[in-house]
Protein backbone atom coordinates (compact mmCIF):
# COMPACT_ATOMS: atom_id res chain seq x y z
CA UNK A 1 0.00 0.00 0.00
CA UNK A 2 1.21 2.97 -1.18
CA UNK A 3 2.51 5.25 1.98
CA UNK A 4 2.08 8.87 -0.26
CA UNK A 5 -1.18 10.39 -0.73
CA UNK A 6 -2.70 9.97 -4.64
CA UNK A 7 -1.62 13.03 -6.96
CA UNK A 8 -3.44 16.20 -6.30
CA UNK A 9 -6.64 17.80 -7.08
CA UNK A 10 -7.67 21.22 -7.30
CA UNK A 11 -11.63 21.50 -7.02
CA UNK A 12 -14.09 19.70 -6.10
CA UNK A 13 -16.58 18.27 -8.50
CA UNK A 14 -20.26 18.50 -8.52
CA UNK A 15 -22.08 15.56 -7.22
CA UNK A 16 -22.79 12.82 -9.35
CA UNK A 17 -26.80 11.88 -10.47
CA UNK A 18 -25.99 9.03 -7.56
CA UNK A 19 -25.13 11.41 -4.64
CA UNK A 20 -28.01 11.53 -2.00
CA UNK A 21 -28.41 15.07 -2.46
CA UNK A 22 -29.29 14.76 -6.00
CA UNK A 23 -31.42 11.25 -6.15
CA UNK A 24 -31.34 8.24 -3.53
CA UNK A 25 -28.79 6.05 -4.37
CA UNK A 26 -25.95 3.36 -3.06
CA UNK A 27 -23.22 4.92 -0.82
CA UNK A 28 -20.08 4.05 -2.05
CA UNK A 29 -16.77 4.13 0.14
CA UNK A 30 -14.78 6.79 1.29
CA UNK A 31 -12.13 5.57 3.86
CA UNK A 32 -8.64 6.24 2.77
CA UNK A 33 -4.87 4.91 3.23
CA UNK A 34 -1.94 7.19 3.84
CA UNK A 35 -4.42 9.98 2.70
CA UNK A 36 -5.75 8.29 0.28
CA UNK A 37 -5.11 4.85 -2.00
CA UNK A 38 -6.73 3.33 -5.15
CA UNK A 39 -6.20 -0.38 -3.56
CA UNK A 40 -7.67 -2.03 -0.26
CA UNK A 41 -5.97 -2.99 2.26
CA UNK A 42 -6.10 -6.92 2.95
CA UNK A 43 -8.34 -8.24 5.76
CA UNK A 44 -10.48 -5.12 5.31
CA UNK A 45 -14.11 -4.50 4.47
CA UNK A 46 -15.24 -3.55 0.80
CA UNK A 47 -14.37 0.47 0.72
CA UNK A 48 -12.05 0.54 3.47
CA UNK A 49 -8.66 1.46 3.39
CA UNK A 50 -5.73 1.36 5.90
CA UNK A 51 -4.08 4.27 7.37
CA UNK A 52 -0.63 2.33 6.54
CA UNK A 53 1.31 2.26 9.69
CA UNK A 54 2.73 -0.90 9.98
CA UNK A 55 0.71 -1.73 12.76
CA UNK A 56 0.82 -4.98 15.19
CA UNK A 57 -1.41 -7.80 14.74
CA UNK A 58 -5.00 -6.82 15.71
CA UNK A 59 -4.82 -3.19 15.19
CA UNK A 60 -6.93 -1.78 12.53
CA UNK A 61 -6.54 2.24 11.49
CA UNK A 62 -8.19 4.05 8.68
CA UNK A 63 -8.71 8.15 7.55
CA UNK A 64 -11.95 9.30 5.97
CA UNK A 65 -12.07 11.25 2.97
CA UNK A 66 -14.66 14.22 2.37
CA UNK A 67 -16.61 11.39 -0.22
CA UNK A 68 -19.17 8.51 0.22
CA UNK A 69 -21.72 10.17 2.65
CA UNK A 70 -24.99 11.68 2.85
CA UNK A 71 -24.45 15.24 3.19
CA UNK A 72 -25.01 18.41 1.10
CA UNK A 73 -22.62 21.28 0.61
CA UNK A 74 -20.82 22.66 1.56
CA UNK A 75 -20.49 19.88 3.49
CA UNK A 76 -20.46 17.69 1.36
CA UNK A 77 -20.58 14.89 1.70
CA UNK A 78 -19.05 12.69 3.94
CA UNK A 79 -19.30 14.98 7.26
CA UNK A 80 -19.00 13.62 10.16
CA UNK A 81 -18.58 16.67 12.29
CA UNK A 82 -21.88 17.61 14.54
CA UNK A 83 -20.95 21.04 15.20
CA UNK A 84 -20.52 22.33 11.90
CA UNK A 85 -24.05 23.55 10.94
CA UNK A 86 -24.58 20.04 8.99
CA UNK A 87 -28.26 18.48 9.13
CA UNK A 88 -28.15 16.52 12.15
CA UNK A 89 -29.70 13.60 10.18
CA UNK A 90 -27.08 13.43 7.60
CA UNK A 91 -24.72 13.76 10.32
CA UNK A 92 -25.94 10.65 12.16
CA UNK A 93 -26.04 8.65 8.89
CA UNK A 94 -22.94 9.67 8.03
CA UNK A 95 -21.29 7.69 11.46
CA UNK A 96 -23.32 4.93 11.02
CA UNK A 97 -21.97 4.72 8.18
CA UNK A 98 -18.18 4.91 9.57
CA UNK A 99 -19.28 2.35 12.53
CA UNK A 100 -20.69 -0.23 9.87
CA UNK A 101 -17.36 0.24 7.44
CA UNK A 102 -14.78 0.17 10.31
CA UNK A 103 -16.36 -2.78 12.06
CA UNK A 104 -15.89 -1.06 15.43
CA UNK A 105 -17.93 1.90 17.22
CA UNK A 106 -16.28 4.99 16.66
CA UNK A 107 -16.09 7.07 19.65
CA UNK A 108 -16.43 10.63 18.64
CA UNK A 109 -14.88 13.48 21.74
CA UNK A 110 -15.46 17.03 21.86
CA UNK A 111 -12.33 18.52 20.88
CA UNK A 112 -11.21 22.15 22.45
CA UNK A 113 -7.59 22.29 21.38
CA UNK A 114 -6.83 20.85 25.09
CA UNK A 115 -4.54 18.64 26.33
CA UNK A 116 -7.11 16.41 28.19
CA UNK A 117 -7.06 12.63 27.86
CA UNK A 118 -9.87 10.27 28.05
CA UNK A 119 -9.67 6.24 28.52
CA UNK A 120 -12.09 5.00 26.38
CA UNK A 121 -14.55 2.25 27.45
CA UNK A 122 -17.53 0.50 25.62
CA UNK A 123 -19.84 2.75 28.23
CA UNK A 124 -18.14 6.11 27.22
CA UNK A 125 -19.98 7.98 25.32
CA UNK A 126 -19.88 10.32 22.22
CA UNK A 127 -18.95 14.13 23.34
CA UNK A 128 -16.70 13.74 26.15
CA UNK A 129 -14.10 16.72 26.42
CA UNK A 130 -10.60 15.62 25.09
CA UNK A 131 -7.91 15.87 22.42
CA UNK A 132 -6.50 12.72 23.26
CA UNK A 133 -7.75 9.13 24.29
CA UNK A 134 -6.39 5.61 24.45
CA UNK A 135 -8.66 2.26 24.83
CA UNK A 136 -7.50 -1.48 25.39
CA UNK A 137 -11.22 -2.60 25.00
CA UNK A 138 -11.17 -4.63 21.39
CA UNK A 139 -14.04 -3.15 18.90
CA UNK A 140 -13.63 0.47 20.37
CA UNK A 141 -12.50 2.83 17.80
CA UNK A 142 -10.38 5.56 19.39
CA UNK A 143 -11.27 8.95 16.91
CA UNK A 144 -10.55 12.19 16.36
CA UNK A 145 -12.03 14.63 13.54
CA UNK A 146 -9.87 17.05 11.97
CA UNK A 147 -10.25 19.81 9.01
CA UNK A 148 -6.67 20.98 9.15
CA UNK A 149 -5.30 20.16 12.41
CA UNK A 150 -3.23 17.07 12.72
CA UNK A 151 -4.34 13.53 13.70
CA UNK A 152 -1.84 11.31 15.09
CA UNK A 153 -3.13 7.87 15.69
CA UNK A 154 -0.63 4.99 18.01
CA UNK A 155 -0.23 1.70 19.14
CA UNK A 156 2.02 0.10 21.80
CA UNK A 157 4.55 -1.93 20.71
CA UNK A 158 2.75 -5.14 21.21
CA UNK A 159 -0.94 -4.04 19.82
CA UNK A 160 -1.90 -4.30 23.66
CA UNK A 161 -3.46 -0.68 23.10
CA UNK A 162 -4.03 2.22 21.00
CA UNK A 163 -4.70 5.76 20.91
CA UNK A 164 -5.93 9.07 18.67
CA UNK A 165 -4.33 12.41 19.08
CA UNK A 166 -6.17 15.95 17.61
CA UNK A 167 -2.97 18.17 17.62
CA UNK A 168 -3.79 21.66 16.34
CA UNK A 169 -0.69 23.80 16.90
CA UNK A 170 -2.12 25.43 20.49
CA UNK A 171 -2.67 21.50 21.84
CA UNK A 172 0.60 20.26 19.95
CA UNK A 173 2.62 23.45 21.91
CA UNK A 174 0.36 23.16 25.32
CA UNK A 175 1.68 25.44 28.31
CA UNK A 176 5.18 25.57 29.60
CA UNK A 177 6.37 22.86 27.24
CA UNK A 178 3.43 20.29 27.99
CA UNK A 179 1.40 19.37 25.08
CA UNK A 180 -1.47 17.11 24.02
CA UNK A 181 1.40 14.50 23.79
CA UNK A 182 3.11 15.00 26.54
CA UNK A 183 -0.17 14.46 28.41
CA UNK A 184 -0.98 11.36 26.38
CA UNK A 185 2.71 9.98 27.65
CA UNK A 186 1.70 11.05 31.17
CA UNK A 187 -1.73 9.16 30.96
CA UNK A 188 -1.43 5.95 28.34
CA UNK A 189 0.20 3.26 30.57
CA UNK A 190 2.01 1.98 26.91
CA UNK A 191 3.73 5.24 26.70
CA UNK A 192 4.83 6.17 30.40
CA UNK A 193 8.50 4.84 30.55
CA UNK A 194 11.31 5.61 27.89
CA UNK A 195 11.34 1.96 26.73
CA UNK A 196 7.82 1.94 26.09
CA UNK A 197 8.12 5.34 24.26
CA UNK A 198 10.91 3.96 22.01
CA UNK A 199 8.52 0.78 20.90
CA UNK A 200 5.19 2.76 19.88
CA UNK A 201 4.34 3.05 15.94
CA UNK A 202 2.63 6.52 15.47
CA UNK A 203 0.83 7.32 11.87
CA UNK A 204 0.07 11.07 11.04
CA UNK A 205 -2.62 11.88 9.17
CA UNK A 206 -3.31 14.58 6.61
CA UNK A 207 -3.51 18.66 7.75
CA UNK A 208 -2.96 21.76 6.80
CA UNK A 209 0.69 21.49 4.95
CA UNK A 210 3.50 23.70 5.29
CA UNK A 211 2.40 25.87 1.75
CA UNK A 212 -0.85 26.72 3.04
CA UNK A 213 -0.32 27.31 7.14
CA UNK A 214 0.37 30.78 7.52
CA UNK A 215 1.02 32.20 11.42
CA UNK A 216 2.19 35.15 13.06
CA UNK A 217 5.34 35.96 14.63
CA UNK A 218 4.27 34.79 18.49
CA UNK A 219 3.56 30.84 17.13
CA UNK A 220 6.78 30.81 16.01
CA UNK A 221 8.03 32.41 18.89
CA UNK A 222 6.03 30.55 21.39
CA UNK A 223 7.44 27.16 19.70
CA UNK A 224 11.27 28.15 19.51
CA UNK A 225 11.42 29.84 22.88
CA UNK A 226 10.75 26.04 24.47
CA UNK A 227 12.47 24.07 21.71
CA UNK A 228 15.18 26.13 19.36
CA UNK A 229 15.05 23.44 17.39
CA UNK A 230 11.52 24.13 16.00
CA UNK A 231 12.59 26.81 14.20
CA UNK A 232 13.61 24.88 10.97
CA UNK A 233 9.76 24.37 11.11
CA UNK A 234 9.24 27.44 10.07
CA UNK A 235 9.76 29.63 6.97
CA UNK A 236 9.55 33.09 6.41
CA UNK A 237 7.16 34.25 4.48
CA UNK A 238 7.92 37.06 1.87
CA UNK A 239 6.17 40.37 1.74
CA UNK A 240 4.65 41.23 -1.51
CA UNK A 241 6.61 44.37 -2.45
CA UNK A 242 8.82 44.13 0.17
CA UNK A 243 11.96 42.18 1.86
CA UNK A 244 11.57 38.62 2.98
CA UNK A 245 10.12 38.95 6.96
CA UNK A 246 12.73 38.90 9.28
CA UNK A 247 11.99 37.89 13.57
CA UNK A 248 10.88 40.80 15.49
CA UNK A 249 9.45 42.48 12.58
CA UNK A 250 5.80 41.73 12.90
CA UNK A 251 6.48 39.24 10.28
CA UNK A 252 4.64 36.28 9.02
CA UNK A 253 5.73 32.60 8.72
CA UNK A 254 4.65 29.45 7.50
CA UNK A 255 4.70 26.72 9.86
CA UNK A 256 5.42 23.09 9.43
CA UNK A 257 2.76 20.92 11.67
CA UNK A 258 4.16 17.60 10.85
CA UNK A 259 7.68 18.60 11.60
CA UNK A 260 6.62 20.30 14.63
CA UNK A 261 4.94 16.94 15.27
CA UNK A 262 7.41 15.16 14.73
CA UNK A 263 10.04 17.45 16.60
CA UNK A 264 8.15 16.78 19.90
CA UNK A 265 7.68 12.98 19.25
CA UNK A 266 11.22 13.22 19.12
CA UNK A 267 11.94 14.78 22.34
CA UNK A 268 9.46 12.18 23.85
CA UNK A 269 11.97 9.20 22.75
CA UNK A 270 9.47 7.68 20.05
CA UNK A 271 11.14 7.01 16.87
CA UNK A 272 8.91 4.67 14.51
CA UNK A 273 6.93 7.52 12.63
CA UNK A 274 5.09 7.35 9.44
CA UNK A 275 2.68 8.73 7.51
CA UNK A 276 2.19 12.57 6.72
CA UNK A 277 6.00 14.19 5.64
CA UNK A 278 4.08 17.72 4.81
CA UNK A 279 4.69 17.20 1.19
CA UNK A 280 1.87 18.71 -0.88
CA UNK A 281 -0.39 15.60 -1.31
CA UNK A 282 -1.14 15.93 2.45
CA UNK A 283 -2.58 19.38 2.55
CA UNK A 284 -5.80 19.08 3.24
CA UNK A 285 -5.78 23.25 1.89
CA UNK A 286 -4.92 22.46 -1.32
CA UNK A 287 -5.75 19.00 -2.08
CA UNK A 288 -9.76 20.28 -1.96
CA UNK A 289 -11.46 17.14 -3.85
CA UNK A 290 -10.42 15.23 -1.04
CA UNK A 291 -10.56 16.68 2.04
CA UNK A 292 -12.42 19.21 4.03
CA UNK A 293 -10.10 22.52 5.03
CA UNK A 294 -11.79 24.87 7.38
CA UNK A 295 -8.82 27.53 6.59
CA UNK A 296 -9.90 27.42 2.93
CA UNK A 297 -13.18 27.20 3.00
CA UNK A 298 -15.42 28.54 6.30
CA UNK A 299 -15.22 32.13 5.40
CA UNK A 300 -15.75 31.57 1.89
CA UNK A 301 -18.35 29.02 1.76
CA UNK A 302 -19.63 29.58 5.45
CA UNK A 303 -18.38 26.24 7.15
CA UNK A 304 -17.04 22.96 6.29
CA UNK A 305 -16.97 19.36 7.56
CA UNK A 306 -14.98 17.19 9.33
CA UNK A 307 -12.85 13.56 8.48
CA UNK A 308 -12.45 11.48 11.03
CA UNK A 309 -8.87 9.42 11.91
CA UNK A 310 -9.71 6.05 13.44
CA UNK A 311 -7.74 3.37 15.18
CA UNK A 312 -8.72 0.26 16.99
CA UNK A 313 -8.41 -3.30 17.85
CA UNK A 314 -10.11 -6.11 15.76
Amino acid sequence: MSATPASSQSSRPAPGPDHPCQAAAGIPGGLCASAVSSRPAAGLAAGLLSADGHWPAGVQAAFSSRSGGLSCAPFDDWNLGDHVGDSPQAVAGNRALLRQRLGARPVFLRQVHGVEVLELQPDSPDGLEADACWTSQPGLACTVMVADCLPLLLSAADGSSVAAVHAGWRGLLGVDGRGVLEALCEQWPAARTPDQRAGLRVWLGPCIGPQAFEVGAEVRRAYTDSDPQAASAFTALSLPGGPVAQPGQGDKWLADLPRLARLRLARLGIRCIEGNDGSPDWCTVTQSSRFFSHRRDAARLGSTGRMAASIWLS
